[in-house]
């Protein structure tokens, strides 16, 4: 089912021309018990179909349990944008990217195939100086 309309598309083929290395979306689902995972599934599978630079990966998430591990995925509908490569920045978006949160999906996407998080050097060298396990979680709700 299509998402995406075509009023929007443009839009969104203009922001993914940002894209500069290729991107993997790793998206776990489920068929039952999972409110949101069909939409988001669609709105995937639109999305990767406006670049070429974007793969779509879908995983089951009760059978490709050892997948979902191995990101650390425990709740579903969940992304990780990877980048070139498969290279995993850690970088997780849980529940349905609608409203402002698909605008910072994109600007996600985008970090990762170009590599730039958008800090300043010196925001990067105090970050350096950090020595033990941070995790960091960004809580969102669409009103």
């Amino acid at each position: 089912m299509k998402i995406i309309n075509d009023k929007d598309k443009g839009a969104i083929e203009e922001r993914l021309r940002e894209l500069d290395k290729p991107i993997r979306l790793a998206f776990f689902t489920q068929e039952l018990e999972c409110q949101f995972c069909k939409e988001t599934h669609w709105l995937l599978e639109d999305l990767a179909s406006l670049s070429s630079k974007i793969t779509l990966d879908v995983h089951n998430f009760q059978i490709d349990k050892e997948k979902a591990r191995s990101f650390q995925i425990d709740k579903i509908p969940a992304i990780a944008i990877l980048g070139d490569g498969s290279k995993d920045h850690g970088i997780r978006f849980y529940g349905i990217p609608s409203g402002y949160e698909f605008a910072t999906l994109l600007d996600g996407m985008i970090a990762v195939s170009t590599e730039n998080s958008g800090l300043s050097p010196a925001t990067r060298d105090r970050l350096k100086e950090v020595k033990t396990p941070l995790h960091l979680q960004i809580f969102v709700t669409p009103t």
